[in-house]
């Protein structure tokens, strides 16, 4: 869960950065993201760079392992070539 404050300043998220941090801290990349929420890359880019300070951490990485979320280090379901999941 994405907390509404952090400890940098000005750290209260607007409810549409905390949308997208939760959605990023789930592993979503920026495209998944963008189709979802219906908004441009570079706006979910622009909630990422501030959204990291509000929270004291340094990337996405950071964002997952926060809150809880996906980690660079665990195993996603194995995609097929034309995107269908090969887990049943």
């Amino acid at each position: 869960m994405i907390p509404r404050t952090g400890s940098g300043r000005g750290a209260v998220l607007t409810g549409q950065e905390h949308e997208i941090a939760e959605l990023a801290a789930a592993g979503l990349t920026t495209k998944q993201i963008t189709q979802r929420l219906f908004i441009s890359h570079r706006t979910v880019g622009a909630h990422l760079y501030q959204i990291c300070p509000k929270l004291g951490i340094a990337s996405r990485v950071a964002l997952g392992t926060r809150c809880g979320g996906w980690t660079r280090g665990e195993a996603r379901p194995a995609r097929h070539p034309r995107g269908r999941s090969r887990v049943p």
